[in-house]
């Protein structure tokens, strides 16, 4: 008998994990790895939305909690998780440079948007206009991070490796029984693979596919992320992720020709020294229609939860939200109607 089973492993099966063990809950992690959105991610932590200078939804709030909770799970995994990486938007106007000091008399964005900009950065990317600089800007290795989390629950007989089978899940009075075992409850943090869950596939969960290309360019010599129309992300030994595309009509998995074609072309216009492609990653971010995660209950199964639709800012948002909904399963506090589910139930 545990108190929990969770399925999924990524941002939101970890967040939600590491809540419930925090608080002496026993669990039980179901992952197959089918789901790598969390894995290939660009880690990235930044609050701001460069494409309007507007505060990403409770990005301020969420950053609190999020930098802490990465510290202590490199303190428990012993390992290093969080790098400092500078973030510069390139301007490509004036009118762009008067938007940024606009943005910054806004009492929110203020903490966050550097108002001394920079004319040149870097010589192999060349602006007429300038660069602006997000302030506490960082990025956690998602790779590494979920990688390490399973061999720690593998070590800890908290893991089954395998694919959960709904059709064996039954309901009780008293709670859920799966096959052998027993739980109080079951939390869904399954991504995109939400979609095949019979529970829950009611939800509006969309799939919004991003793709990188690693690039190697020796003559950049770049040791910050910049953004443009696309963001170039130092990985270290003059490798660089490029990315990452949006493409909401393509749930399928792996690479694609088109969005290698796309990201170079954005890349050419964006450096002037050579750069060779090496490779390429894809995973379908989890998103809801209103941008906002998707958690709660179900509407009929007091036994069943779900933690799900971060989007592309999984990074920043699960610590938050798996404190929610843990706080609101065990301590009674309500969801935000902005998150919880039942926002839906009725449309």
């Amino acid at each position: 008998m545990v108190d929990y089973i969770l399925v999924g492993a990524g941002l939101s099966g970890i967040a939600i994990a590491e809540e419930l063990l925090s608080r002496g809950k026993k669990i039980v992690v179901f992952e197959d790895h089918s789901q790598n959105s969390s894995t290939v991610a660009g880690g990235l932590y930044n609050p701001v939305i460069l494409k309007r200078f507007t505060l990403a939804w409770n990005a301020d709030k969420q950053l609190k909690l999020a930098i802490p909770f990465y510290r202590n799970l490199e303190k428990k995994l012993g390992v290093e998780l969080i790098e400092d990486l500078p973030v510069y938007r390139k301007f490509f106007s004036v009118e762009e440079q008067n938007n940024w000091f606009e943005a910054m008399d806004k009492a929110q964005l203020s903490p966050f948007l550097d108002g001394e900009l920079v004319s040149q950065l870097n010589p192999m990317i060349p602006s007429d206009f300038s660069f602006g600089r997000v302030k506490g800007t960082g990025r956690v290795d998602t790779g590494l991070l979920t990688g390490k989390y399973k061999v720690y629950l593998k070590e800890e007989k908290l893991l089954e490796e395998e694919t959960f089978q709904y059709n064996d899940l039954r309901i009780e009075n008293d709670g859920i029984s799966y096959r052998n075992l027993r739980a109080g409850k079951i939390i869904f943090c399954e991504g995109f693979g939400m979609k095949n869950n019979p529970f829950f596939n009611f939800l509006p969960l969309h799939g919004n596919k991003g793709e990188y290309i690693i690039v190697h360019a020796p003559e950049l010599k770049l040791n910050v992320a910049v953004k443009s129309s696309v963001f170039v992300l130092p990985q270290g030994n003059n490798m660089y992720k490029i990315g990452a595309t949006y493409d909401n009509r393509d749930t399928e998995p792996g690479p694609t020709i088109k969005a290698r074609e796309t990201l170079i072309n954005q890349l050419k216009k964006l450096i002037t020294c050579n750069f060779e492609v090496v490779g390429q990653v894809s995973g379908i971010r989890p998103a809801s229609k209103d941008r906002k995660p998707l958690v709660g209950q179900h509407p009929e199964h007091s036994s069943l939860f779900v933690c799900n639709g971060f989007g592309s800012r999984g990074v920043i948002i699960a610590p938050s939200i798996a404190t929610s909904l843990i706080s609101h399963i065990e301590d009674k506090n309500p969801l935000d109607s902005e998150i919880d589910i039942r926002r839906f139930q009725n449309s």
